[in-house]
């Protein structure tokens, strides 16, 4: 459906992407997760249009689409400001698209109508000003103004940045719905792990304008392919000598990572730590330990956790197997 040959997009001296070599899959919710500055914004403008690469070339359909105007590659842009006109009514902003386009005003209300109803907006709604509307409202009608002019893909820069904890959870949800019920193939840019892990079929994890990794949530998350990917997605630790040389089963010369939930707590029977903080995250507690003179972040289940007080010691263990291993750098 999507392909990305070999692009490159340079600023002068600087340089946002390295050759990148990606495919989406047609009907795929495909996310692109990154820190800030990795290049998966330029990606995504890349493939909307907005931005023309140095070199490499954009795929759609089997079509080189890197010379062809936005307007006319099939896509669909939500923007992380989502961009909506303050004097207009939420109908009037869904359906400026199909006025562009000189829809006929009947097929306009018909699809505007549809639209809104897919992405949860009331009719009484449509005819507010976009300003009367919550931030979750207004996220609707960015995406309705995008899914009204029926797009073959469907682009997403951090739509849910500018939205509260509770807020983003309950739409992630419903962008996900949404996705499934309408077909379309998504992409979707982040640097939260933790709304790419929720969402999405694939994930690609850039860094540095290079590819670092593509797989499934799952893959990325219990494989990862670098210690940088590793560190990035989700919590883990590098052990340090010290700790590697009071752990059983660590020896060899590779980085050594694990995740706080492959760490375990006992009485005895481990190695000595002592607990230095304890972050309560309802049916589990992050524990941050001190082990060998070094942190150590254990995640165990709340009701575990209920009698550790700062300074209590503990007693450490891990398998093994379940540490991640990388290259021969330390």
């Amino acid at each position: 459906m999507i392909r990305f040959d070999a692009l490159r997009v340079a600023y002068d001296d600087s340089v946002a992407l390295h050759g990148l070599d990606l495919e989406v899959a047609e009907g795929e919710f495909f996310t692109l997760l990154g820190p800030s500055g990795c290049g998966k914004t330029t990606a995504l403008r890349a493939l909307a249009g907005f931005v023309q690469p140095t070199s490499g070339r954009v795929h759609v359909d089997g079509r080189d689409v890197t010379d062809v105007p936005s307007e006319r590659r099939g896509v669909g842009m939500v923007f992380q400001s989502y961009a909506l006109f303050p004097s207009m009514t939420v109908a009037e902003n869904i359906a400026f698209g199909l006025s562009v386009q000189r829809v006929a005003k009947a097929e306009q209300r018909e699809r505007v109508d549809r639209v809104a109803d897919q992405v949860g907006l009331r009719p009484e709604q449509l005819r507010r000003g976009v300003a009367e509307l919550s931030g979750g409202q207004q996220q609707r009608v960015a995406i309705a103004r995008a899914l009204v002019l029926r797009p073959r893909i469907l682009l997403l820069d951090e739509p849910l940045s500018n939205l509260d904890a509770k807020l983003r959870v309950q739409l992630r949800g419903e962008l996900q719905r949404l996705q499934r019920e309408v077909g379309i193939t998504t992409v979707y840019v982040t640097h939260d792990q933790e709304e790419a892990l929720a969402l999405s079929d694939r994930i690609a994890v850039l860094s540095e304008g290079r590819l670092a990794q593509v797989g499934t949530p799952r893959e990325v998350y219990e494989q990862p392919a670098s210690a940088q990917v590793c560190d990035f997605v989700g919590e883990a630790t590098r052990l340090t000598d010290a700790q590697r040389s009071v752990l059983a089963g660590l020896d060899g010369e590779e980085d050594v990572w694990v995740r706080p939930e492959h760490v375990r707590l006992a009485v005895d029977g481990g190695a000595a730590a002592v607990v230095r903080t304890l972050a309560y995250r309802g049916p589990s507690t992050l524990v941050g330990l001190e082990l060998a003179g070094d942190p150590l972040l254990a995640a165990v289940p709340s009701a575990s956790a209920a009698g550790l007080s700062l300074g209590d010691p503990v007693a450490v263990g891990l398998d093994a197997d379940r540490v991640h291993r990388f290259g021969a750098a330390r």
